[in-house]
């Protein structure tokens, strides 16, 4: 009886384990101009910072997602180092953060050396062949900066194919294009938990309404 349940406990671990909805990109032929870009993207200097100019802005925008993030990262260094990498890589990509928040939990659950069925690997889920089209041997999917500036620029690229069409992108990037499971689950994570308006931004929203009301 006992070891019966501990094979089911082992079980269940096993299933709680697995990427949320794993990634599979296909592979596709890149333009000479494309894969250049990623090249070069991918080749640019680390920055330890996010991108905002304000400190005030990055201060808040950190203590919110930290907050945000702390059940599913409870450990309160790896959430920064997390939050500050993503922040500067899906910026410098010109992707929305909390959208990249969003689907690095649909991805993977946050789970730093996540595995796909089909090999995708990392919070974002990259497929391996896109080390060959655009990087070097040397570039470590599990490693937090690699992954998250392949994931930023990957789903910028399928953008851009899809001239600005999210959706498409999405589906894209999960390798089911035309289905809209992937696509939903991703932007409804995004707006669920991870949608975020500078504090500054909400003062001034109020203080236009009230200035409004007076009028």
């Amino acid at each position: 009886m006992k070891k019966t349940l501990h094979l089911g406990l082992v079980a269940a671990a096993l299933l709680l384990a697995q990427p949320v909805w794993a990634g599979a990109q296909r592979e596709e032929a890149l333009s000479a101009s494309a894969r250049a870009s990623l090249q070069k993207s991918l080749a640019d200097t680390a920055v330890t910072r996010t991108a905002f100019r304000n400190p005030a802005d990055e201060a808040a925008w950190l203590k919110e997602m930290s907050r945000r993030l702390a059940k599913r990262m409870p450990d309160a260094a790896e959430r920064l180092e997390f939050l500050t990498t993503l922040h500067w890589e899906a910026s410098r990509a010109g992707v929305d953060p909390q959208l990249m928040l969003g689907l690095i939990q649909v991805e993977s659950g946050f789970r730093k050396y996540a595995v796909s069925p089909v090999g995708a690997r990392g919070y974002t889920q990259v497929m391996p062949f896109w080390v060959k089209a655009i990087g070097n041997p040397d570039h470590n999917l599990f490693q937090l900066r690699t992954n998250l500036r392949y994931g930023a620029l990957i789903l910028r690229h399928y953008i851009d194919i899809e001239r600005g069409d999210l959706y498409r992108a999405l589906g894209r990037y999960n390798g089911s294009l035309g289905q809209p499971e992937y696509p939903t689950l991703v932007v409804g994570a995004w707006k669920r938990h991870w949608d975020y308006t500078p504090p500054a931004r909400t003062a001034e929203a109020a203080r236009r309404l009230d200035l409004a009301s007076r009028n």
